[in-house]
């Protein structure tokens, strides 16, 4: 009786070129800073936040922790081709100065700063007034 011989199937690692243009999205809490690289289309490149990095507690909201957060993905992004990008900021966090300076420092050059911090136009109802 012959013995099958399984052969592994090799898998080769996908190596997708962007285009050069894309767009960077920065949520910065109170809590956190949470990094998303997109293409022109919207379709992801790569994430990143404060905690995947391996921060926790305190120190995820820290612009150290944010710094770091944007260097590991804009890394992987300068790899698959990305040069220019549009910066999209959103929060009021610690991590939104810092993030934009690890973008420079990471290759990338910004052709565009937004914010676009969700601003309420009167908000809900306020509470009763307090008497005394």
């Amino acid at each position: 009786m012959a013995e099958g011989v399984t052969k592994k199937r090799e898998s080769k690692k996908k190596t997708d070129r962007v285009s050069e243009n894309g767009k960077v999205f920065i949520t910065a809490t109170f809590n956190n800073t949470l990094v998303t690289i997109t293409n022109n289309k919207g379709d992801t490149i790569g994430w990143s936040s404060a905690g995947a990095v391996g921060f926790k507690g305190t120190r995820k909201s820290t612009p150290y922790a944010a710094t770091t957060a944007v260097e590991a993905v804009a890394k992987k992004a300068v790899l698959k081709g990305l040069k220019n990008v549009e910066v999209y900021i959103k929060g009021p966090g610690a991590g939104r100065d810092s993030a934009l300076r690890a973008i420079k420092s990471a290759g990338l050059s910004i052709s565009q700063i937004a914010d676009i911090t969700p601003i309420p136009h009167n908000g809900p109802r306020a509470s009763k007034k307090r008497r005394i």
